[in-house]
């Protein structure tokens, strides 16, 4: 993945033309404010989102099969409720 610098006041004029390059391209942006990076945009795949949550769920599944699960009681004395 590439790093291209970008001055905030850029980036922020033009937003979604930076959002399609960075699809397209695979770069990742650093926002600078007076040549201090504040903070870094890059691209998410669009089903990434979706294939953790699927292995999260599944994983789940595994420990409520195994027996890997939690009481009422016991969540509520772990968050101190």
């Amino acid at each position: 993945m590439i790093t291209k610098l970008l001055g905030v006041k850029e980036f922020r004029q033009n937003i979604s033309a930076y959002y399609k390059k960075s699809l397209k391209n695979n770069w990742q942006y650093v926002i600078l404010n007076r040549n201090e990076p504040i903070f870094e945009v890059r691209p998410i795949k669009k089903n990434a989102t979706l294939e953790k949550l699927h292995a999260d769920v599944a994983k789940a599944r595994e420990d409520y099969k195994a027996g890997r699960v939690y009481s009422l009681e016991e969540v509520n004395r772990k968050f101190g409720l």
